[in-house]
């Protein structure tokens, strides 16, 4: 299953450069997290302060919410969301108390 998800960064040169630096080699703790969770495959791209994320997952693993519930209890992972929400922002579009949103498919060249 793909997930694809979007999510802005706050408009500084220096701090985009910062997040995109923390990205090169995240920390084992954050990796070790998305994979034990189902996580197979992850890509974040940028198009000036938009990011957009390609994240393939486990249907029979990942589970969002419990995903987020396992996250709220690691220590790590709440350093990490900390640290990086010193970069980052909602979209005009992202509901309250959420960060990646989640985009819709409109269009599949498989489907055709």
């Amino acid at each position: 299953m793909r997930y694809a998800l979007a999510l802005d960064l706050v408009d500084d040169a220096q701090r985009i450069a910062e997040y995109e630096k923390a990205h090169e080699r995240i920390w084992p703790g954050v990796r070790d997290h998305l994979r034990e969770h189902g996580v197979l495959q992850m890509q974040i791209y940028r198009l000036g302060t938009r990011l957009f994320m390609v994240m393939d997952v486990d249907p029979v693993v990942y589970s969002a919410e419990s995903m987020a519930h396992a996250s709220s209890k690691n220590p790590t992972i709440m350093e990490w969301e900390r640290l990086m929400w010193t970069y980052q922002v909602p979209t005009p579009w992202t509901p309250v108390g959420t960060k990646w949103t989640p985009m819709s498919c409109v269009f599949d060249l498989a489907s055709q």
